[in-house]
């Protein structure tokens, strides 16, 4: 099966629809597919809903949906560094999931393994916890979260194969395989495609079962917060 596509757009051909979910691999800038949440853009599909860590920055990541009101709603955890974002937010004109960071991965984990949902401390006695059902478990008070199923994850990655076997660069990595794992269908943008059989099995961190579509592409590597030495 092909998985290999020339651009962007290409690879998101008969994807895309309004009103869909998408599970959005990065962390801040780091990891995020940006080649591919620029043909989101250029596509025009509205009303979208989001589950990624945050949200980019204003002109970069996810921030250019919102800026084009592709976006209706944000499955997050962190809504800093987005002065956009949280204008629409407070608002009104975006919907907020907030999500503690270790169980919004787990969400998507959970669903990349077909299971349904979970129970977690997390969030218990707050505002997380409203709405949700509560267990106890040897004395202790659980809250149900459920996993994320997606209809498309967009991921990044630094290296694949033709079969879609994936290699993320340290910090990188970050919500990119489970992201990956939680959708219908996962497309994936690399710096490079090596020939298969090329990657060392040991060294592969998402296999390429969970991967469907595959383009390479020039990135743009940013950094969000650059602090130097004085002198």
């Amino acid at each position: 099966m092909k998985k290999v596509y020339g651009s962007a757009a290409e690879a998101l051909d008969g994807l895309l629809t309004d009103d869909m979910l998408i599970a959005a691999g990065g962390f801040g800038l780091c990891g995020i597919p940006e080649l591919l949440l620029e043909a989101i853009k250029d596509s025009g599909v509205k009303n979208l809903t989001f589950a990624s860590n945050n949200a980019g920055v204003d002109d970069f990541g996810i921030g250019i949906l919102l800026q084009t009101k592709q976006v209706s709603k944000m499955i997050s955890s962190y809504v800093g560094e987005n002065a956009e974002f949280m204008r629409q937010y407070l608002s009104g004109e975006l919907e907020l999931e907030f999500n503690p960071q270790g169980t919004l991965a787990e969400r998507m984990r959970a669903a990349g393994h077909g299971i349904p949902g979970f129970y977690t401390k997390t969030g218990v006695g707050t505002v997380i916890a409203e709405g949700k059902e509560h267990k106890d478990f040897n004395g202790e008070t659980y809250i149900l979260e459920e996993g994320i199923f997606a209809d498309l994850s967009i991921v990044k990655a630094w290296k694949a194969d033709a079969t879609g076997n994936l290699v993320f660069r340290k910090t990188a990595r970050n919500f990119n395989p489970p992201a990956a794992m939680c959708g219908k269908t996962c497309v994936v943008e690399v710096e490079e495609i090596v020939p298969t059989g090329s990657l060392d099995p040991d060294s592969i961190h998402l296999p390429g079962i969970y991967v469907h579509r595959i383009i390479q592409g020039d990135h743009e590597k940013r950094i969000e917060q650059r602090t130097v030495r004085e002198g």
